[in-house]
C-alpha cells in the first residue's frame, strides 16, 4: 500500500518572519539590548536606594507611596526613551532601513514588526521593573499595599513603560531622524516636562503632555490641580501614542 501523503509543513507568516528578524537585531546589537537592562537597573535600583536613604525623611515618597515606588522610573525612563528611538532611528540614520525594506518590502509590515517588538520589550521591562520597584520600596519604606490605588499603580506602571517605548518609536519614525528624536524626546520627557510641571499656570497645559498624564496614574492620591482622573491620564498618554504611531506610519510610507 502507498503511504498516505503527508501535509507540507506550514511556513511562518511574513509578519512572523519580520518580527523574528527584528528580534535578531535586538539580540545582536548591543545598543538595543543594553538599554532595556539599564532601564530595569535604574527603575528598581534608584527606588531602593532612595527609599533606604530618605524613606524616613522625605514625606513626598511616603505621603504618596506612588511617588516613592516609581521614583526610580524618573531615571529608568531615560533608557526606555533611548530604546524606543534606537529601534528605528539607527536604521533611519545609517540608511540600513533600505536593506530591511529589501527583506520586508511592505513598509507597514516592517513598521508593525518594530512596534510589536517595542511593545513586547516595554511590557517585559515594565512588568519586571514595576515588580522590582515595589519590592525595593517595600524593603526600605513601610507602605500600604491594600486597596484599589495599589492595583492601579501596579498596572499603570507596566502600561506606562510599554506606551512610552511605542510613543518614542512612533515619534522617531515621524521625525525620520535619530538625532532629531534624541534632541526632542530625551530633554522634553526627561527634563523639561517635569520642570515645567511645577510652574504655576504652565502646569495647566503641561499636565496634558504624554509623560505627565501617564505618570499621574502611578500616584495613589488625587491632585486637585489635575483636570482628569488617574485612569484618564493613562488614556491621554495612549491617545498621544496612537497619534505618534499613525504619524510615523504615514511618514515612513512617504519616505523614498
Amino acid at each position: 500500500m502507498n503511504a498516505p501523503p503527508t501535509a507540507a509543513p506550514l511556513s511562518p507568516s511574513p509578519a512572523r518572519n519580520a518580527l523574528r528578524a527584528e528580534g535578531i537585531k535586538l539580540t545582536t546589537l548591543r545598543s538595543l539590548w543594553i538599554t532595556p537592562l539599564l532601564a530595569l537597573a535604574l527603575t528598581a535600583g534608584a527606588t531602593t536606594a532612595i527609599g533606604a536613604s530618605l524613606g524616613g525623611k522625605d514625606h513626598s515618597i511616603t505621603d504618596d507611596p506612588g511617588a516613592g515606588i516609581f521614583y526610580g522610573l524618573n531615571f529608568g525612563q531615560a533608557a526606555l526613551i533611548c530604546f524606543g528611538i534606537l529601534l528605528i532611528g539607527q536604521e533611519l540614520n545609517t540608511r540600513m532601513l533600505d536593506i530591511s525594506l529589501t527583506a520586508v518590502p511592505r513598509r507597514g509590515r516592517l513598521y508593525g514588526a518594530k512596534l510589536t517588538l517595542g511593545a513586547l520589550v516595554g511590557l517585559a521591562v515594565g512588568t519586571v521593573g514595576t515588580a522590582g520597584a515595589f519590592a525595593g520600596y517595600a524593603a526600605t519604606v513601610p507602605a500600604d499595599w491594600d486597596g484599589p490605588a495599589f492595583v492601579r499603580a501596579a498596572v499603570a506602571g507596566v502600561l506606562y513603560q510599554t506606551l512610552l517605548v511605542v510613543f518614542c518609536l512612533g515619534t522617531t519614525a515621524l521625525l525620520g531622524n535619530l538625532t532629531a528624536a534624541m534632541g526632542l524626546l530625551v530633554p522634553s520627557l526627561f527634563l523639561l516636562s517635569p520642570l515645567l510641571g511645577g510652574v504655576p499656570g504652565v502646569h495647566r497645559v503641561v499636565q496634558f503632555l504624554p509623560d505627565r498624564a501617564g505618570q499621574y496614574a502611578l500616584r495613589y492620591t488625587d491632585d486637585p490641580q489635575v483636570a482628569y482622573g488617574h485612569w484618564t491620564g493613562l488614556l491621554i498618554m495612549a491617545l498621544w501614542t496612537t497619534l505618534a504611531v499613525l504619524g510615523g506610519l504615514r511618514a515612513l510610507r512617504r519616505t523614498k
